[in-house]
């Protein structure tokens, strides 16, 4: 029975990563897809009125070279 005890963790762990990916793929798309996009829109909307977002880094290409 050890054999059991060894290979049940596994197994469970590749069940629920299936299920995992079988929901997020179902979850895609369908009835909320456009409302979902229009908060996405919306949100980046906003960063690009409020300037310059915070988390992209500043590159030497853009002009700003620092010595």
């Amino acid at each position: 029975m050890d054999y059991v005890s060894a290979l049940l963790p596994p197994v469970v762990m590749a069940v629920a990563f299936t299920a995992l990916v079988v929901t997020i793929v179902k979850s895609q798309g369908g009835a909320n897809k456009a409302k979902e996009d229009a908060a996405v829109d919306a949100a980046l909307n906003r960063m690009e009125a409020a300037g310059r977002p915070e988390s992209q880094p500043r590159h030497a290409a853009d002009g700003d070279a620092q010595a």
